[in-house]
């Protein structure tokens, strides 16, 4: 069989370079750190190419003069003694206001004048909330009070007059509670960054004297300039990933709004495009494989690329592609109904919200066929739509809140999901309780196999991951079946091959048009002999919500009645090397929605035992009406 060998740091974005950069075609060089790019044709393995930052290659254009002045900068030259050397330095002041055309959630902007946050369905009100952060609340919710994207909701809810008064009395309290730059969350380099954006974009809503009069504006100024040197120190030392290119977004946006700002921006640009080659795999998927993260870059090069428009000056043409490169990704993880499926712990982000990004961002595409660092195999045939999570997790240093995933699917039918993945882990503390967040990120809570009740890869505390899948070999074809060509994906994980000399191999196979889908799961042993034994597993179906479920009389089959009165039929088709007994049974699971609600659902379980030699279990979900 062939196969091609994932490991899970992917490759970067070498699909941007091809497009910007002039001169030969540019691919990535190989290695099992892959960080730096070579000439095509590649250079014989005795004498490798020099490696070439991706900030060498998509910069934008910089004369010997840009580039002393960016290296000045970074050096600690002033902007003014940089910009106008022999001229007064200008009042601090914003340069222009920017039309962005993100829109912000209305619902949550409504709830804010109404007097409290609205975050992922949990009110909280804003006379009760402690800013200072020593007693901590929820991750989400410190990212929306920190990063002040709560600024874009407000904005859709009202007109500036009526906004405006609530915003400064928001950001009055966030500034009392921190005067200047330190510790905390509130100075993540992601949040800062975010915060920064978001004062620069909303600026006629917090700088408008309507509530604190001149001495707020004034005090929100100096916050805007501490910030933006704060970021100018600490984005360089941020390790790759969204937080990273979050600061250095921030450093450009002061570089284009604040006064003397082009040596900052030049020193920014520079640092942003590096991030952004950092952050993204070559098909364009973010390298955390977090599908929220995926939406929140896009919104954030959107915001950017209005800023450059708002002051008249052209942004790098990296910007644009990178853009251009996230979008087919995230149309991939889209469901029939517009929403996108729960992985890397995120819940079903709603369709309204995903539009709206991808309206703003200006792009039109289809989404991603050719798939390589993302991970994530789409699969459409009639109404009937599948995602295969065909990858190992993310690198601890990409991690946002990683779960152990490999070979999980979800599929959907029209607009209803018929088998899901729990979510919702990264919403944990919200409506979601905080003591069941560890056990949404587990094998368990995915659509998958699992062996002795063992995660796949080790599921940490505070999003990281531990040791477990390092490779996945995946195959995807087209096979005849019926007289019509059936798409194929065979994939294989190792995260089992140390405890228990196995490896999961997973086969599905959906016909032309869409109404069957045929899976095997197969335990292979990673030695000739194979080992002794039994070993317990149990091979986990998670039901959509409103999913009834009604098991046959010889236990080995269910009917599945959808929501909208489609029907489907699971059958348990066979096993080979079975230790025992095999059962389908179902339990009670649940899914998380993309407002952060829990729902009480059910999950198909076929459980019993398997010889340690190995075994293969064969299922078919057909569509009867």
């Amino acid at each position: 069989m062939a196969t091609l060998l994932r490991t899970p740091a992917g490759r970067r974005a070498d699909a941007l370079v091809e497009r910007v950069a002039d001169g030969p075609v540019l691919t990535l060089a190989a290695g099992p750190e892959p960080t730096a790019l070579a000439e095509t044709p590649p250079p014989p393995p005795e004498e490798p190419s020099r490696a070439l930052a991706l900030s060498d290659v998509i910069a934008a254009p910089a004369g010997p003069g840009e580039a002393l002045i960016r290296l000045a900068y970074r050096m600690g030259v002033p902007g003014h003694a940089l910009s106008q050397p022999f001229r007064r330095a200008q009042a601090l002041r914003v340069l222009a206001t920017v039309e962005s055309p993100n829109r912000g959630d209305r619902a949550a902007g409504t709830a804010l004048r109404a007097g409290h946050f609205l975050v992922h369905g949990v009110r909280l009100p804003i006379a009760g909330l402690d800013f200072a952060g020593s007693a901590r609340p929820a991750p989400a919710v410190e990212r929306v009070l920190h990063s002040f994207a709560w600024l874009a909701d407000l904005a859709a809810a009202a007109p500036r007059a009526d906004a405006a008064p609530v915003a400064e009395r928001i950001a009055g309290m966030w500034l009392h509670a921190h005067p200047s730059p330190g510790k905390g969350p509130a100075w993540e380099v992601e949040h800062a960054g975010l915060r920064l954006v978001a004062w620069l974009v909303h600026a006629p809503l917090v700088l408008s004297g309507a509530e604190g009069g001149k001495g707020l504006k004034a005090r929100l100024l100096a916050a805007i300039a501490e910030t933006a040197s704060w970021l100018d120190r600490k984005a360089p030392r941020e390790g790759a990933g969204f937080g990273q290119v979050a600061g250095w977004a921030g450093v450009v946006a002061a570089g284009l709004l604040l006064p003397h700002g082009k040596p900052r921006r030049l020193y920014g640009e520079a640092g942003l495009v590096k991030a952004l080659g950092d952050m993204v795999g070559e098909d364009g998927g973010v390298l955390s494989r977090c599908p929220a993260v995926q939406l929140d870059a896009i919104r954030l090069l959107t915001d950017l690329i209005a800023c450059y428009e708002a002051v008249g000056v052209t942004p790098p043409p990296a910007l644009g592609v990178m853009r251009e490169l996230l979008v087919p990704p995230l149309l991939s993880l889209r469901h029939g109904d517009g929403a996108l499926g729960n992985w890397q712990g995120q819940a079903a982000i709603p369709a309204e919200r995903v539009s709206a990004v991808i309206a703003a961002s200006g792009v039109r595409t289809r989404p991603l066929v050719t798939v390589q660092g993302w991970g994530y195999h789409r699969i459409k045939a009639g109404d009937t739509l599948v995602q295969f999570d065909t990858a190992p997790p993310p690198r601890a240093r990409h991690v946002r809140t990683g779960c152990a995933s490999t070979l999980a699917f979800e599929l959907s039918d029209g607009p209803a999901r018929v088998i899901v993945n729990c979510g919702g882990a990264a919403l944990a503390g919200g409506q979601v309780p905080s003591r069941i967040g560890q056990g949404l990120r587990a094998t368990p809570a995915f659509s998958t196999l699992t062996l002795d009740n063992a995660n796949s890869t080790a599921v940490l505390l505070h999003g990281q991951l531990g040791k477990g899948v390092e490779t996945v070999e995946i195959e995807r074809r087209q096979v005849p079946a019926r007289g019509r060509e059936a798409t194929r994906i065979e994939a294989a994980h190792d995260g089992y091959a140390q405890r228990f000399g196995l490896t999961h191999r997973r086969i599905l196979t959906l016909s032309a048009d869409g109404t069957e889908l045929a899976g095997e799961d197969i335990l292979v042993p990673t030695s000739r002999k194979g080992k002794r034994g039994k070993i317990g597993f149990a091979i986990r179906f998670h039901l959509g919500r409103g999913v009834e479920v009604q098991l046959s009389g010889d236990k080995r089959g269910a009917m599945l009645l959808l929501p909208d009165g489609r029907l489907w039929q699971f059958r348990l088709s066979g096993d080979r090397a079975g230790a025992g007994e095999i059962t389908l049974r179902a339990e009670d699971s649940l899914w998380v929605d993309g407002e952060g609600r829990p729902h009480a659902t059910e999950q198909l379980v076929i459980e019993g035992l398997a010889l340690r030699s190995g075994g293969q279990f064969s299922w078919l979900l057909r569509k009867t009406g």
